[in-house]
């Protein structure tokens, strides 16, 4: 479904664009999806004189889920001294945080489709376990411990 789309990214960045077709939840929880894109990119990083890739010119790229994804593996490589390091990550609309759905901009878009706040909450429960039994307790915010919303309010917080 994506392959134009990585083509015209690499064409145009002039950069190599690694798209990975990663095992899906439900039927795979986390972390497979991870382990799937980063086994292939750690492989493609090892290989790519194989290739013929300048190892300056590897980018990374995910959409949605794929965008999470993509940022989980380049934050895992970024420490790497034993690889050639990313040229970039594209993140495009990410799912980057699933610690508070009553966000500003959970809240604005809560009914503007394709995306529905419900419905991205329920993804990320079949990401992350198979099942949104809890959907109304991540939706109400109840999910997260104190402490650890206290921990992480600089960072995720409305204000």
């Amino acid at each position: 479904t994506h392959e134009k789309l990585c083509r015209s990214i690499a064409r145009e960045s002039d950069s190599v664009v690694v798209s990975v077709g990663y095992r899906l939840a439900p039927e795979h929880k986390y972390p497979a999806a991870y382990e799937d894109c980063l086994n292939a990119t750690r492989h493609f990083l090892q290989h790519l004189e194989h290739y013929g890739v300048d190892p300056a010119r590897v980018t990374v790229c995910g959409d949605s889920a794929g965008g999470n994804l993509a940022a989980a593996v380049s934050q895992t490589l970024a420490g790497r001294s034993d690889l050639p390091k990313l040229r970039a990550q594209i993140l495009l609309y990410p799912g980057l945080q699933a610690l508070d759905f009553n966000l500003p901009s959970y809240q604005q878009n809560r009914g503007v489709p394709l995306l529905f706040r419900e419905r991205a909450a329920f993804y990320v429960l079949q990401y992350l376990n198979g099942s949104a039994t809890n959907l109304e307790e991540v939706l109400e915010g109840s999910h997260i411990p104190i402490d650890i919303k206290l921990n992480y309010q600089k960072w995720v917080s409305p204000d």
